[in-house]
């Protein structure tokens, strides 16, 4: 497949060994409580493979971003008793502000075979972890005897700290975790080997922030679609009136190359054709909103969705795709007046038979929020990741890990 030529959890031997895991349990709190578990439950495949086979298994992890040094909102207490309700294995959680200090040491000291060691929130370390402070990697590294460090925190990847890619440099084996590879596996066929046609979907606020993800996937694929706030750039470089809508004035002449771009390549670039308009962000009981072509939205109204002919265009470009991605929302789907446009294309997408990949953040939450979640292949877990993957950049959390 490609994207991974990593050693993986299946390809080490973990028995009687102390094994330290990077995972994503950035989870959301609410007063101390999980609001959702998905982090968690995402990583079980891996913790459940290592502690099987005997691995000695210390979990460590960021939440939050603490400012202040330790901080008891940002502990990772609640994760570890929610992690403990979801394996047998007995779960310890090291309650230590220092992340690796005399608590931490005692806990794993204490283990068994197959055992869980929960480590607190690595940010606690500050700036040692986010700027890959060799001190720290080395100390995280030192609490398993230098053995083994398996990166499976896809959502923390593409940032080169201590805990996701400093400690590789003082352990004997590195290995990626099934998360990890499924991450890299989807995202990475997708880009390099797409089983075509391959669809594109673009959307979110901000041309700037998709800027080189534009134009990777306008080289890769067949057809691109863009939608959300960014789509008003693309149509005001097209000479269209856009009224009060999100604009990036900056970014015209970038929207510009990139049409030509597409053209000069035979690709299929898709904008919208009308869009949902009001004259300010609406409240949902009593929205005014109204549907105008894309060549006569009014002065004083702003875009706020995709309208019913362009979901419709969307929808049909996708029912003939083997392969399609999807980043970013079509339109405010928050707000449920103007979520139709990213409902559209969430239902076309689970109507497919192609292989459909979500990548992460708003999008992933739409899909989940809107229940199509079990009818995509693949959602990701990581927002910044994913869009650097899909840019073709090389993650560092990736990286680190040795080629088989």
């Amino acid at each position: 497949m490609a994207g991974l030529n990593k050693f993986t959890v299946d390809d080490i031997d973990v028995k009687g060994k102390k094994v330290l895991v990077r995972v994503d349990f950035n989870v959301p709190l609410k007063d101390g409580v999980i609001t959702n578990d998905n982090r968690i439950t995402a990583a079980l495949p891996t913790i459940n493979k290592l502690t099987e086979s005997g691995a000695k298994v210390v979990l460590c992890s960021h939440l939050g971003k603490p400012k202040n040094g330790p901080e008891d909102k940002f502990s990772l207490a609640p994760a570890a008793a929610r992690l403990a309700e979801l394996v047998k294995a007995k779960v310890t959680f090291a309650k230590d502000d220092t992340v690796v200090g005399e608590n931490a040491k005692k806990a794993v000291a204490e283990m068994a075979d197959g055992d869980i060691v929960v480590l607190e929130n690595t940010r606690f370390r500050g700036s040692e972890e986010t700027k890959n402070g060799e001190g720290f990697a080395k100390e995280l590294a030192d609490l398993v005897d230098g053995e083994v460090f398996v990166m499976d925190a896809f959502g923390s990847a593409h940032r080169a700290h201590a805990s996701t890619a400093g400690v590789t440099k003082f352990v004997k084996q590195t290995a990626v975790g099934y998360l990890m590879q499924k991450e890299i596996n989807y995202l990475g066929n997708a880009v390099e080997e797409p089983v075509r046609p391959f669809v594109a979907i673009l959307g979110g606020a901000k041309v700037a922030d998709k800027l080189n993800v534009i134009s990777n996937l306008i080289e890769k694929c067949d057809t691109l679609i863009i939608g959300g706030g960014m789509a008003y750039t693309f149509l005001k470089a097209q000479g269209k009136e856009v009224g009060t809508s999100l604009v990036d004035d900056t970014k015209i002449d970038y929207c510009k190359e990139m049409i030509e771009k597409a053209a000069a390549a035979g690709k299929k670039l898709l904008l919208p054709v009308d869009t949902k308009v009001a004259a300010s962000f609406p409240d949902p009981i009593d929205a005014e909103i109204a549907v105008e072509n894309v060549d006569a939205i009014p002065a004083d109204k702003m875009g706020l969705d995709i309208g019913e002919k362009t979901a419709a265009l969307y929808a049909d470009a996708v029912k003939s795709a083997k392969t399609v991605v999807w980043n970013g929302p079509m339109g405010v789907f928050e707000n449920p007046v103007l979520a139709k446009g990213t409902i559209a294309v969430a239902q076309a997408l689970a109507d497919t038979d192609a292989t459909t990949i979500i990548g992460g953040g708003d999008s992933a939450a739409a899909v989940i929020q809107l229940g199509f979640a079990d009818k995509m292949s693949h959602i990701s877990t990581g927002g910044g990741a994913s869009l650097e993957y899909l840019e073709g950049k090389v993650l560092p959390g990736i990286d680190v890990i040795a080629d088989k």
